[in-house]
């Protein structure tokens, strides 16, 4: 979407995504008012999970291959894990988080 404001433009991203991300958004702020301290973990939480990295890398013919995996979900999992003060919130915003990298692995294989 391209809004035209005199010389300049504000350019959205594609309708769906936006939907998405305004979603998001209300579940993040709706999961942080549950807690009754440090309200904005939820966010940290679902912004570490989102990451991913590679892990394995190889050059072909075709191209270069590289394994992908969510490593933020993974280091935010073992770290609720090893804790026992897991609040369902910060799972939840986590799960959230691990959607998000799903998506984005599903984009680099898919190019």
């Amino acid at each position: 979407m391209e809004f035209k404001i005199g010389n300049g433009a504000i350019v959205l991203p594609p309708l769906h995504i936006t939907i998405i991300a305004i979603i998001i958004i209300f579940f993040l702020v709706k999961w942080s008012k549950q807690l009754e301290t440090r309200r904005f973990t939820v966010f940290f939480y679902f912004l570490i999970s989102t990451y991913i990295a590679p892990v394995y890398s190889q050059s072909t013919k075709e191209g270069i291959f590289q394994l992908w995996i969510p490593l933020g979900f993974i280091v935010v999992f073992l770290y609720l894990f090893l804790i026992k003060r897991n609040h369902p919130s910060k799972i939840k915003a986590s799960i959230l988080g691990f959607c998000i990298a799903i998506y984005q692995l599903i984009l680099i294989y898919i190019e």
